[in-house]
Parts: structure tokens; C-alpha cells; sequence
């Protein structure tokens, strides 16, 4: 009897350190950046973005991610957040006509652009479109996602880095200190048929203040976001 209590106190812990986030059945808008340290147009857009954290819906309504893009490291600075893939992500979407150019800032909203931003703005239309429940389960590192839909999808599952900043000390924006929030730091993809059990990589570091987790399934053959869920870690024990 003392082998068996002691076994229930062990198994205890390690349940209560699961991590789980679960979107309702409308879709979650995902708010998707496209920025860079070296556009000098880009800072007021990474301040909106940084704004979200004081909204009630975040990880509930909405999903706040900046993808870092690379294009614009040869005049003078590169960006340290910035990878190739992120700017393959953007050209995917025009590819896709689902967004009419690449540049930056760029806001894309459930897979559309939104050029509203730039005519002052600052609040979009919220989906209202039923497309089923996404949900996620962290244990350790260990992430299990079930998708309401019978269908062939593609997983992705992206680190953000909250509370980042940089010294930026060439290119467009030199001499300034840029603060960046939900920084896609790290993303990983895998396909399925709505249930997914993938190993995470370890939580990438930064320097940032808190990470947090979006985790967003597409159809085969697109890149458009169908639904998300997601929020933020615990701290690193």
C-alpha cells in the first residue's frame, strides 16, 4: 500500500505540469507580421503588434506571430531574428494570390493581407467562419494536437519570443533600440490526418523575457491558417 501512495504522489507532479490550450469551434484570427530590423517603417508595425499583449482575447481570439524577414540584411544590418524560410513563407502567400506583394511591414490576417493598418486602423474584422476545435497538450516535451476535421493537414508549431530587444547599430535604423514581442523564434512542421504527436526542440534562447507557444494546422498543397491555438509557457525549470 505504501509503494502504491508513493507512486500516486510521483505521478502527481508530472500531470500537473501539462500544458494545454484548446480554440472554440469558430476559427482563432492569427495576426501575422512581416518585419525586419533594417526597415525604418517597420518599428511603429512591431509596436502595434507589442500592443496586443494588453487585449483580453489574447491566445483565445486572436494569435499575434512576427516572422523576421531576411531581404533586407544587405543594407547595412543584419537581423539576427531573421531566417529565409520566414521570407519564403511571405513569397508563398503572393504565390498563392492569397497576398498581392512581398514587402514590409506587412500585416496578414487569417492568411489575407490587411492594408487597412496603413489607414489607421487598428482593430480588424474578427473571423466568424466554424471550422472546428484545435487542441494541444505539452507534456515535458512532448506535444500532442487533435484537430476537429477529418482531413489530410499540416501541422506547425512556432516558439515566440516575448519581451526581445536589440541595439541596432547600422542600416535604416541606426542608433536605435528596437523592442520586438511574439517573435517567431523557431518553427517546426508535420503533416497528418488531424492528430499529430511530435518531439519539440529544445525552447530556443534569445534573451527574451517569456516564450510562448502557437501551434496552427493548414490544408495539404496551402499555407492558409484553417485554426490556431496556443499561449504561454511556463518558465524553464
Amino acid at each position: 500500500m505504501k509503494g502504491l501512495l508513493v507512486g500516486i504522489l510521483v505521478m502527481v507532479p508530472l500531470l500537473a505540469s501539462a500544458e494545454e490550450w484548446q480554440s472554440g469551434p469558430s476559427q482563432t484570427d492569427i495576426v501575422e507580421l512581416y518585419t525586419s530590423e533594417g526597415c525604418s517603417s517597420c518599428p511603429p508595425a512591431d509596436k502595434w503588434l507589442t500592443s496586443l499583449k494588453q487585449q483580453p482575447g489574447l491566445f483565445k481570439e486572436f494569435i499575434p506571430v512576427a516572422f523576421h524577414v531576411d531581404y533586407w540584411d544587405y543594407i547595412g544590418w543584419k537581423d539576427r531574428f531573421a531566417k529565409p524560410s520566414y521570407s519564403e513563407r511571405q513569397r508563398q502567400y503572393v504565390r498563392e494570390g492569397l497576398v498581392s506583394q512581398a514587402y514590409t511591414p506587412e500585416l496578414v490576417i487569417n492568411s489575407r493581407e490587411w492594408r487597412q493598418w496603413f489607414r489607421g486602423q487598428r482593430q480588424w474584422q474578427p473571423s466568424d467562419k466554424q471550422v472546428g476545435v484545435l487542441s494541444a497538450n505539452l507534456q515535458g516535451n512532448q506535444l500532442r494536437v487533435e484537430f476537429d476535421q477529418d482531413r489530410a493537414c499540416v501541422l506547425h508549431v512556432a516558439y515566440l519570443g516575448m519581451g526581445l530587444a536589440s541595439e541596432v547599430r547600422a542600416g535604416e535604423n541606426r542608433g536605435r533600440r528596437l523592442a520586438h514581442d511574439f517573435v517567431v523564434l523557431d518553427i517546426l512542421t508535420k503533416e497528418g490526418q488531424g492528430n499529430w504527436q511530435v518531439t519539440l526542440p529544445p525552447r530556443p534562447e534569445a534573451g527574451q523575457e517569456q516564450t510562448a507557444l502557437a501551434v496552427w494546422v493548414s490544408p495539404q498543397g496551402s499555407q492558409e491558417v484553417l485554426q490556431s491555438t496556443g499561449g504561454y509557457l511556463k518558465a524553464s525549470p
